[in-house]
């Protein structure tokens, strides 16, 4: 992103790249299609992926060893609850006239010719749920973004707001950084520090920082039309990684005094 010159006399174009949550994800985009500001940024697409890239009932499996029976079932029952509105990113999109753009994969050759063709200086990744490559890096002249919802590189990996809580934080630490080859590696844009409550909610910590997150990604956004937007990078000599928490982690949050929902 080093020596990108700023977008003048007309509004940064943006593609978003998504994945399917109509509980939590979603939240990100409510606040983003409302506030932001359209002289500025233009909304060129809205790619909106399949959560997990794998079957429902993995999906399904994993969350009730997650979340465990009682909060699954009061879960499953939100989910049916939006699912009966019709409740969907791709719904909030189209209700605004943003386009939406057909994506299998991110690394497919297809998409890449098509996000070419759509010609967007910067592409926002919003939790999509593959690792991109070499290709759809480098498809925009500003390259890929990302947001992270925990302090970088020390809770690099899945699940920053649970392992923050976890660990006993004072603060959620959302982060927007640069997209680079290597997982969670890129230079920071931008971050917030979110507070957390020595006896919280995952439900409470995820909702929130989807939405201030929003606010967070426009001001990054803007810098760098303006031309003001300075990369710091990471010292990785601090990085580690968390993968999706077990039953046990999960019983020592709960331990701690924290909710799940």
């Amino acid at each position: 992103m080093t020596g990108i010159q700023p977008v003048e006399g007309r509004a940064l174009k943006l593609l978003f790249v998504t994945e399917d949550d109509p509980l939590y994800v979603i939240r990100f985009f409510e606040v983003f299609f409302d506030e932001y500001p359209q002289d500025e940024i233009e909304i060129v697409g809205v790619s909106v992926q399949e959560a997990f890239h794998e079957p429902i009932w993995k999906t399904a499996r994993r969350m009730l060893r997650f979340y465990g029976p009682v909060d699954f079932v009061r879960l499953c029952f939100r989910y049916v609850g939006v699912k009966l509105r019709g409740d969907s990113i791709a719904k909030l999109a189209e209700a605004r006239g943003l386009p939406l753009v057909p994506c299998g994969s991110v690394n497919d050759p297809e998409y890449i010719d098509r996000v070419k063709a759509i010609g967007p200086d910067v592409i926002a990744s919003v939790a999509a749920p593959e690792i991109f490559r070499k290709g759809i890096l480098d498809a925009a002249p500003m390259g890929c973004i990302n947001i992270h919802s925990g302090k970088l590189p020390v809770y690099r990996g899945m699940m920053p707001n649970f392992w923050q809580l976890l660990h006993g934080e004072k603060h959620a630490v959302v982060t927007v950084h640069e997209m680079v080859e290597k997982l969670d590696a890129g230079g920071v844009l931008g971050t917030l520090e979110w507070p957390l409550k020595p006896k919280d909610s995952l439900d409470r910590v995820i909702t929130g920082t989807k939405r201030d997150g929003a606010r967070l990604m426009m001001d990054v956004l803007l810098k760098m039309k303006r031309g003001r937007a300075t990369p710091a990078p990471l010292d990785m000599s601090e990085k580690k990684y968390f993968s999706f928490p077990k039953p046990e982690n999960v019983k020592a949050f709960r331990k701690r005094g924290h909710r799940m929902l």
